[in-house]
């Protein structure tokens, strides 16, 4: 397993939507091994293959209170159902340090494959729902910036391009 670079946002491969999964390989199991490494030494609960610049569908999620014993992988998945609503502050890995209250569903159903290309069917609530629909939020392209106005967008851009000139 390796560590995976996070990619800041606004690097253009977190614009863009994300290429099915055809391969169902060793590779793409490394893949989700890395990112899992990679999103709990950030730490965080989710992350996108795009997010380490990788564009294909599929995403992994950890919401246990350890953070690392119940890792959920997601490759070409789709939200089939959803009801209610709720707003909940996000963060995101793709944005270090910067919070925001996003409206969401407050339960969905999602479909996806495994690693092994199985089809799955899973309903979640609460942060995990909101942690799937972000995620999946990032394999079509979008982003924690597209949920605020023009005038906080640019200023997160500011920021963010600080951090990421920061680490170069």
């Amino acid at each position: 397993m390796a560590l995976k670079n996070i990619v800041i946002y606004p690097d253009e491969v977190l614009k863009k939507n994300c290429e099915p999964v055809t391969d169902f390989n060793d590779q793409l199991k490394v893949l989700a091994e890395d990112m899992a490494e990679t999103m709990y030494a950030a730490p965080g609960v989710g992350l996108a293959a795009n997010q380490v610049g990788i564009s294909k569908r599929i995403f992994i999620i950890d919401i246990a209170e350890d953070n690392q014993s119940d890792l959920n992988v997601f490759i070409n998945p789709e939200i089939i159902d959803i009801e209610g609503d709720l707003v909940w502050e996000e963060g995101c890995l793709s944005f270090p340090g910067m919070y925001i209250d996003v409206e969401r569903a407050a339960k969905v159903t999602v479909k996806a494959q495994n690693t092994d290309g199985e089809f799955f069917e899973l309903t979640a609530e609460g942060l995990f729902a909101v942690a799937i629909q972000h995620e999946l939020d990032h394999l079509n392209g979008k982003s924690l910036a597209d949920k605020v106005g023009y005038l906080k967008k640019k200023m997160m851009i500011k920021e963010l391009t600080k951090i990421k000139n920061s680490k170069k």
